[in-house]
């Protein structure tokens, strides 16, 4: 099994700043099964769940937990494909991908 590597972002934010969405770690899962058990570790040791796929963890450091085929949906040529994936995804707190899936398809 490969290591992981999530992708850092960060925008600029005050010094002394507590933690915001300013600085924040996205995690791109391959499946529902691994986006499902990193959610539930966060959920476990003390993180809330926010909209969008993002939650907190107890130090309250932002994690978005996406899957890996978002980006391709929400950027498809079809911009009708790439709307209704983009409303389904505001819908949600954790995703689901197999409804960003339906969406996608129409």
């Amino acid at each position: 099994m490969q290591a992981r590597r999530p992708e850092f972002h960060r925008a600029r934010s005050r010094f002394l700043d507590p933690f915001n969405h300013a600085y924040s770690i996205q995690d791109a899962c391959d499946n529902q099964e691994e986006l499902d058990r990193i959610w539930e570790a966060f959920l476990d040791n003390g993180g809330p769940a926010e909209h969008c796929g993002w939650l907190k963890d107890r130090r309250g450091l932002s994690w978005q937990i996406v899957p890996r085929v978002l980006g391709e949906m929400i950027s498809d040529a079809n911009r009708e494909r790439a709307k209704r994936v983009t409303e389904a995804m505001l819908a949600m707190v954790k995703f689901d991908i197999a409804a960003l899936e339906r969406a996608h398809r129409g």
